[in-house]
């Protein structure tokens, strides 16, 4: 086809019969004993790189259209690390206001690769199509969760969210380290507010729902793929509380009352470094009284036959060995049903307190917290004795770290500052170096390998 094309272009281009001049522009009579005009140098040079531009795209499109849409959609991550080192030189939260906002309007690529069927499993009652999710703290005000979850997470986690919008800390408030692989923050819970969000989830919501009709009305016999509420993947909502609040769990309860139609899974975020007093909530009698008036407003909301939406807690890496033994009874005996390990450190281990950024107020993420926050882990899944889901965040860069918080007992994992590196690429890579690890040691399902250090 491709040549057939070719070839007639190039007739029409040069051939006499559509040949055409500017001094073209009035009939000849066929009687009469004309010769054609000189065609002058550039005119002649014009019609021939133009055919050879024509013939180089057909050519190229052929090219294209024979190759497999998973290579083509390989091609398109791999092309996004060309934009990293200019991301690089831009201040760092410019940066990620624009990688958010490049998320929201579509400009990346769309993950069309079906992920490794070992990758797979339920949490929840719900479908996760892999583990691999974006932690809170990216999507802030939930501009980008369509956007987000086409990049093949497996789900994405909006917020923290505010009930009253407020600025958070003053700039700047966000530092690289980039040779530690590390980034810290002291945002302070930046939020355009429970309303905002709202309105920006119900209209995702909605739209999702109109394609599922509109996807039943044309193809009935097709089953319809359902995934999270806001889209394929699942979507969690991370809440908080105002920094001048002087009852916190009334803030959460309001987040919860206006949010959780749209969410998959709730999160009560009680361990930002960043907000006054927040940390104080992870106390047995504290946490206890907040989780009981949390569940309460969900539980009194009416629900489908889905049921009301998880709920889980996050909790801070530097506690104390009593402190994880009361937040984990707290877990059980109410049921939660699930604990997010781990937000942000306030600690400074090596090499950062060696870094003159070290220095600097905030919590500390990236490949530094990964043994402080899988260590934590792997206490955690034993004293709740595998019981409850566990979230594992912090330091996950490749498929094999991944793999080490699953196998510390973490049902899922969640990225952020690796992301924030390495952009777009990192997703594909995690994920089929994780279904290399699951084949190595004879696992068939990530459900299989949870927990197995700790066994």
């Amino acid at each position: 086809m491709a040549t057939r094309t070719c070839r007639r272009l190039y007739k029409d281009f040069f051939g006499r019969k559509a040949f055409s001049s500017p001094f073209a522009g009035t009939r000849r009579c066929s009687s009469a004993k004309e010769t054609a005009p000189k065609i002058p140098h550039f005119s002649k040079k014009g019609r021939l790189l133009t055919g050879a531009t024509i013939g180089l795209a057909i050519a190229g499109g052929a090219y294209v259209s024979t190759v497999d849409e998973a290579t083509f959609c390989g091609w398109l991550f791999s092309a996004t690390k060309l934009v990293n080192p200019f991301f690089a030189l831009l201040d760092p939260e410019f940066a990620h206001t624009l990688g958010v906002s490049a998320a929201a309007r579509g400009w990346v690529p769309r993950e069309k690769r079906p992920d490794p069927s070992s990758l797979g499993l339920e949490v929840w009652g719900r479908k996760f199509s892999n583990p691999v999710g974006l932690a809170a703290g990216f999507d802030k005000n939930a501009e980008a969760v369509d956007g987000l979850l086409a990049l093949g997470f497996g789900f994405v986690e909006v917020g923290s969210v505010t009930p009253v919008p407020q600025e958070g800390n003053p700039k700047p408030r966000i530092f690289r380290l980039r040779e530690e692989g590390a980034i810290i923050n002291r945002c302070g819970f930046n939020s355009e507010g429970i309303v905002a969000v709202a309105k920006r989830l119900g209209a995702q919501h909605g739209k999702r729902k109109l394609d599922e009709t509109s996807s039943t009305s044309s193809s009935p016999n097709e089953e319809v793929k359902h995934g999270g509420k806001a889209g394929p993947g699942i979507l969690g909502v991370n809440l908080g509380k105002n920094k001048t609040s002087e009852d916190a769990a009334a803030d959460y309860v309001q987040g919860v009352h206006t949010l959780s139609q749209y969410a998959d899974y709730l999160v009560i975020n009680v361990s930002s470094p960043n907000t006054p007093g927040l940390r104080m909530l992870q106390g047995r009698k504290q946490l206890k009284d907040l989780v009981k008036k949390v569940q309460a407003a969900r539980d009194e909301m009416q629900w489908g036959e889905e049921g009301p939406p998880p709920l889980l807690v996050k909790i801070a890496p530097d506690l104390s060995k009593e402190d994880l033994e009361d937040i984990a009874a707290v877990a059980i005996a109410l049921r939660l049903d699930g604990l997010i390990i781990s937000n942000t450190t306030v600690s400074r281990p090596d090499p950062v307190s060696r870094n003159p950024v070290g220095a600097e107020t905030g919590g500390l993420s990236g490949k530094p917290l990964f043994n402080i926050s899988t260590n934590l882990l792997k206490e955690m899944y034993v004293l709740t004795r595998g019981k409850i889901p566990l979230i594992g965040v912090g330091g996950i860069s490749s498929g094999e770290d991944a793999y080490k918080k699953i196998r510390a007992g973490a049902t899922l994992v969640q990225l952020y500052t690796a992301f924030a590196y390495g952009g777009p690429a990192l997703i594909p890579q995690i994920k089929a170096e994780l279904a290399e690890c699951l084949e190595r040691d004879g696992f068939k399902s990530v459900t299989e390998a949870v927990g197995a250090d700790c066994r």
